[in-house]
């Protein structure tokens, strides 16, 4: 049945927190490459689309700067554990001192992946650049380097006991970013997550890794709704936004259609990258007779037969 576009209601919460639609952003660094206010254009895009941003340890501007910059939005942090407990148990402190609502820690990377690209092109930060979290932490270092930064200092050893590790450092919620089997899913629930998102980090960690839009289905399924879960990676078009809410997911986050829409026009070209998703997933909606997100079912997804 067909509805009328204008009438169609897209809000939804994340973790009680009422958002504008199920379209957030996801966390990826070095904003400041693509346009000089960085992190700022972002959150500030964010908070006038009333979404989900969620910022990265590897940001260019300080999470101190970024919640400056957007105190009304709705702020996530996205946390990797480094061998330096105390450089991540930092950022936590001061993450839930400045009002950001979750923790994500990302469980993908205790190595960081080949990644043939940036090795090609020699990638490194610029000199008038630096990854403002971390201050003076790695003054003085001389190891090997990822882009100009320290490249063993994440802490390959990390486990699910960690998960209780954070949750008696603070009251923040904690999502688990990175999972892409079932097993891994019941698992995290089992620790007392509170949130899956369901990423191969970009596709950049490891070489035929499945697509998030095939892992997804059976990780919602496993989860039977004790906790929400959200997906990344490869969102490119409304229609693709419809797929993925189709299949379970809560809400879904984009991360270089941001950095793409940021180097466009900043600030304006991020609001104009995330209307497009808008009226583009509004528009699937009404194409599929859903008026709200409620009627939107996986028997609006058919797979092929192989």
């Amino acid at each position: 049945m067909l509805c009328d576009v204008s009438a169609i209601d897209t809000r939804t919460t994340v973790l009680g927190t009422e958002i504008a639609c199920p379209i957030g952003i996801a966390p990826t660094g070095f904003h400041c490459l693509a346009w000089p206010d960085g992190e700022r254009s972002t959150a500030r895009a964010s908070q006038a689309m009333n979404i989900c941003y969620i910022a990265s340890t590897y940001s260019t501007s300080s999470v101190e700067e970024i919640a400056a910059a957007a105190p009304s939005g709705l702020r996530w942090f996205q946390l990797y554990i480094y061998r330096n407990r105390k450089l991540s148990e930092q950022l936590v402190r001061r993450v839930e001192a400045l009002g950001f609502q979750a923790l994500v820690l990302t469980v993908d990377v205790p190595y960081t992946g080949k990644r043939r690209n940036d090795i090609r092109n020699n990638f490194r930060l610029p000199a008038h650049l630096r990854v403002k979290n971390f201050g003076d932490a790695f003054e003085g270092y001389k190891g090997p380097e990822n882009y100009g930064i320290p490249a063993d200092t994440l802490d390959p050893s990390i486990s699910w006991r960690d998960i209780h590790w954070l949750q008696n450092l603070t009251r923040l919620p904690i999502i688990v970013k990175g999972i892409l089997t079932k097993e891994d899913a019941e698992l995290a629930v089992e620790h007392g997550v509170r949130g899956i998102i369901v990423s191969n980090h970009g596709g950049r960690q490891l070489d035929g890794d499945p697509a998030t839009i095939d892992a997804l289905p059976e990780i919602v399924d496993a989860v039977q709704g004790r906790v929400e879960v959200y997906v990344d990676g490869g969102i490119r078009t409304g229609s693709d936004v419809l797929k993925a809410l189709a299949l379970g997911a809560k809400c879904i986050f984009v991360g270089r259609p941001v950095l793409w829409g940021l180097t466009y026009q900043g600030e304006e070209g991020v609001r104009k990258l995330l209307q497009i998703l808008l009226d583009e997933f509004r528009l699937s909606m009404a194409l599929s007779g859903c008026r709200s997100l409620s009627e939107i079912n996986r028997s609006l997804v058919q797979f092929s037969k192989l």
